[in-house]
This record gives structure tokens, sequence and C-alpha cells, in this order.
């Protein structure tokens, strides 16, 4: 049998497991995507190199070169309004700076890898839309591949009628079988599993300081150094949700750490005010609550529960009543010990790093509600900050601050080893 700080409790723990994977699977899974026509194994990504806006807010046309076809996949969502347009695995090599602006009924796109063997753009929208044309042409004439968009203006309605056709001519998709870090971690190894979350990745960039610094980079380097730190005490075992830059849906980091049997669930980010709203510093570490401790913390939840929205992923699925009820149920005992890990954090973190006034809050963060793992997020400092981002942009200080978060986690354990131990007695 696998550690676990909560034992006695295993037959309910399975019972909300249960019912957590039975909510989830009406979340709508992303189309499988077809290779490139032609594209034999161990071929290189399609390359895309360029891309334009062309039109007004009547119609509006997207174009972007490519150096062969692909198949590619739109479909639209709302509230924002927003277009998507799935791809296979594509290598982009546009211009610094595109996407940033839109012209005519887009705001603005973004792009980047969502998953292995998967490209994603996605279209912020002016108003709503009908995507008129969707396709890629072949090269010729000197002429590279060209995936082209057309889209239409529309009302509300005739949108919302579309997503609806959509989702039911969408055929039944099997989720496949786990790989990577979760078809890694070893279900019969008697040691307590960590998992570290680092924020963002791909597609979704986090937070970015004004010379350009991505917090999905900082994180992935911390929680890697934190990795290291933990697993050379010997004691634990140590499974990361992202180990490069990958994006990973909210709901898939919190079901990594359930499905492997997590002990503890660690998430780090950095965190940014919006120019004008003054300034912060410090490093904060937040649990799970369905109340915000203060409008930062509300800010900063909604901020983070928004990255799937960034991605494209529909989260207006949300469990029912009944289902909420339990799940509160089961997260009060898994709450009491996050804020224990939270005290044990700022306690050992103070000696290395700067803290925010009020260093433990909480905020209502989707990537924290799993029931039956005591879970933080710790916002490692401000990158809006001058100060925050030269320690965070400083080895010295990651290393200094990953051995403090691992000491704080060994004094997590060690006390519930011996609370474990005494009511074995």
């Amino acid at each position: 049998m696998g550690w676990q700080p909560m034992a006695v409790r295993a037959a309910r723990w399975a019972l909300f497991g249960a019912l957590i994977a039975a909510m989830a699977a009406v979340v709508r899974p992303a189309p499988v995507l077809a290779a490139a026509p032609g594209a034999a194994a161990g071929d290189s990504f399609p390359v895309a190199t360029e891309a334009r806006l062309g039109g007004d807010e009547t119609q509006t046309r997207f174009v972007m070169d490519l150096d062969r076809k692909i198949e590619l996949h739109a479909f639209t969502l709302a509230d924002p309004y927003r277009v998507i347009v799935d791809l296979p695995q594509v290598t982009f090599q546009l211009p610094a700076k595109s996407g940033e602006t839109g012209r005519g009924l887009i705001k603005a796109f973004r792009y980047g890898l969502v998953m292995p063997g998967g490209s994603r753009v996605v279209f912020d929208l002016v108003k709503p839309v009908r995507v008129d044309k969707a396709f890629v042409v072949e090269p010729a004439g000197g002429a590279p591949a060209r995936l082209v968009l057309d889209l239409v203006a529309t009302d509300r309605d005739s949108f919302l009628r579309r997503i609806a056709a959509d989702e039911k001519a969408l055929p039944a998709v099997i989720a496949p079988t786990p790989t990577g870090p979760t078809a890694q971690a070893n279900a019969a190894d008697s040691l307590p599993l960590v998992v570290l979350d680092p924020g963002h990745g791909g597609i979704d960039t986090g937070t970015k300081s004004a010379a350009g610094e991505l917090e999905k980079d900082i994180v992935l380097d911390f929680a890697q150094r934190l990795r290291d730190r933990i697993e050379k005490a010997g004691k634990y075992r140590v499974l990361m949700t992202r180990t490069d830059d990958t994006f990973v849906p909210l709901a898939d980091r919190v079901r990594i750490a359930r499905n492997a049997g997590a002990a503890l669930f660690v998430s780090i980010h950095a965190d940014s005010l919006p120019r004008g709203e003054g300034d912060a510093q410090g490093a904060t570490v937040y649990t799970l609550s369905d109340k915000a401790t203060d409008s930062a913390a509300a800010r900063l939840a909604e901020q983070e529960n928004r990255a799937d929205v960034i991605a494209g992923v529909d989260l207006k699925a949300e469990p029912d009543d009944v289902a909420g009820i339990l799940i509160d149920l089961a997260q009060r005992e898994t709450k009491t010990f996050s804020l224990q890990l939270a005290r044990k954090l700022v306690g050992e973190m103070k000696a290395t790093a700067r803290l925010y006034k009020e260093p433990i809050k909480s905020a209502g963060f989707r990537v924290l509600r799993a029931p039956d793992v005591p879970s933080v997020l710790i916002e490692l400092g401000y990158v809006s900050n001058r100060q925050d981002l030269q320690s965070l942009l400083s080895e010295a200080w990651r290393d200094r601050t990953a051995n403090a978060v691992a000491t704080a986690v060994d004094g997590y354990f060690a006390t519930h080893v011996v609370a474990a131990r005494a009511g074995a007695n």
C-alpha cells in the first residue's frame, strides 16, 4: 500500500473519486486531429512562418503560411466569443508579437502546443461570428501552403445555435490511456508522492514582466529545482504536471494528482499587478476557499481560472448542487491539512524570500479542488515589482527558496507521520 495521510478514509475517497470522474466526463474533449497528408512517422513537424489579417467588422480573413498542407478543425465558443482552430502539432515561427493586435472581427489571437501532437490557434472576437470557410491550400507556383479562415459577422442567437449543433455532431471520444507523468508514477511505491504543478505552459504564457520574462518559464525552472531537492532527501516521490513548455488543462492537473495517489499537491505561480493598480511585492501561499480572503485574492483566482479559456477549453460544465455538497464535505478535512502545509511554507520561506504583508490567503482556485489531496498554490512574487523580478530571475534565490519549500514539505510529512503512528497505537 502506498503512503496515505488519510488511509482510514480510503473507501470514502474512492466514492468521491468516482463522483469527480463522472463529472469530468461532461467536459468536451478536443477533437482528434489527423496527421498531415503524406507525413510519415519521424517527419519534422509542419512549420508556420507568417500570419496576417484582412477585412473589417463585417467579414475578416486570417491567413497563415505553412511549409506543407495539414488538416484542421475549427469551432466556436461563447462567453467570451472565440474561434478555435485545432491543428496537428505545428512549429510556430511567426514574427514577434504576432497576434497581439487584431483587425476587423478579430481582437487578437494566440497559438501554441496544447497537447503532444496537437496545436491550437485561439481567436478572441469583437462580436459573434460565423465560420464561413476554414481550409488549407496546397503549396503551388512557389507560394507556400496557406491556412485560410474566413469569418462573417452574425448575431448571438445564430452563434449559439451553431455551437449547439457542433456539440451534437461531435462523435463520442474515449479518453486515451494516460501517458507521460501519470503513467510513470509507481503506485506500488510506499513513499509519499508530491505532485508539483508549474503553472501555465504552451499557449498559456501566464503573466509577463515589462521586459518580457514569462511566468510559465520562471515557474517551470523553479519547480524543477524543487523537484531535485525533494527527491534528494530519498523520502518522497515527485511527479510534475508538466516538464516542458506544454499546455495542461486545469482539470487534468488535478486529475494527474488524484490518479497517481498524491499525498500533496503544490502549484507554483508568479503574480503581477495590472499597470496603474499600484505596486505589491512578496510571496503568498494560497489555500482553497469559495470565499476569497480579499479582492486581490479573488482577482488572482479569476485570472488563474481563465487559463482554460485562453486555450479554448469550454468551462461551462459545472458539478450540480448535490455533487457540490458532497465535494465540500470531503474538502473540509483536506482544507485543514492544506492550511497546515501553508503555515509550514510561510515559516520556512520567510528566511529566504520576501513575503507579502498577508502571506497566507485563500480563494477559489480550480487547480486546488481535489477533495482528497492537500493542496496549496504558491505565488513566488510579483513580476511587476522590480525587486521581486530580480529575485525570481536569480538562480541563487531560486535555489534558496526551493530549499525552503522542500524543508517545509519535509516538516509537513514529519508531523503527519507522527500523528498517523500515534493514531495507530
